[in-house]
């Protein structure tokens, strides 16, 4: 049974450094747009706080969360886009304090779970651990639109290696979400951590594999930037389909990013 400390902790450093950059931030920039078509810095921020408490009404609530799923169900185009609507009309001020009222709520929510508890979500029911790790996955992914909008560029950690492990983890998702059958035989995977250390997934001897930065597959499969940009190599005929539908998230795929250039 995994121990969910760890990925906790990662998801509090991860939330200090974006909370750091978005509050030495003029109220003024919280309204700059972002890579995210139509999605201001203050979009991003309120999408955050509104899954943080979607995961904390998940993890302490079970008939709330209930409730949010079938709002989802009937508008499942259009409600998460509503969640950052209506945060985003909040002062900057009031917006941040919301946000770091729920994380911190959910934090102490995650610590508290018993032991072998799984709580329900919008795709299969999760652990501590498992919750923990895609809300970190989701707040670095929105922290870079954040950063890039604000001029800024934020070093890659070790902290990656949770987002790399969930976008293994998630790779018969991703077939599934495109509507393919996943491939029998698990993939090699190994990527550089921004340390240098190399992290391993999958038997050694796997014929199908992927290699490259941790980075760059994070970027990949968070749907940060086009396959075309980076460095990541695939063998096998499998492993190649994935690295052009890999995803870590739940819900639909998306257009993802564009290439770079493509519009030249």
């Amino acid at each position: 049974m995994a121990d969910p400390t760890p990925v906790i902790d990662d998801l509090r450093a991860e939330s200090d450094e974006l909370d750091l950059l978005v509050a030495e931030s003029e109220a003024g920039r919280w309204a700059l747009p972002t890579p995210a078509a139509g999605w201001t810095v203050a979009h991003q921020i309120a999408h955050l706080a509104w899954t943080d408490r979607s995961a904390l009404l998940a993890v302490t609530d079970a008939d709330a969360f209930r409730a949010l799923v079938e709002k989802a169900l009937a508008a499942p185009g259009s409600f998460v886009d509503e969640g950052a609507e209506e945060g985003a009309t909040l002062p900057p001020a009031e917006l941040l304090t919301r946000w770091r009222t729920g994380r911190a709520a959910l934090e102490d929510a995650l610590r508290a779970a018993p032991p072998g508890a799984r709580f329900p979500w919008y795709g299969p029911p999760m652990s501590a651990a498992s919750m923990a790790t895609a809300r970190l996955m989701e707040t670095w992914a929105h922290a870079l639109d954040v950063a890039e909008a604000l001029g800024v560029v934020r070093p890659p950690t070790d902290r990656l290696r949770h987002v790399a492990r969930l976008g293994v983890r998630t790779r018969d998702f991703a077939f599934g979400v495109h509507g393919l059958t996943p491939p029998d035989d698990e993939f090699r995977v190994e990527l550089t951590a921004p340390s240098g250390a190399v992290w391993s997934y999958g038997p050694p001897g796997a014929a199908q594999r992927v290699t490259g930065p941790a980075l760059d597959f994070c970027l990949l499969v968070t749907r940060r930037a086009h396959r075309a940009d980076l460095a990541l190599t695939a063998r096998g005929p499998d492993a190649d389909r994935w690295l052009g539908i890999a995803q870590a998230f739940a819900g639909p795929p998306g257009p993802g990013r564009p290439a770079k250039g493509a519009d030249r």
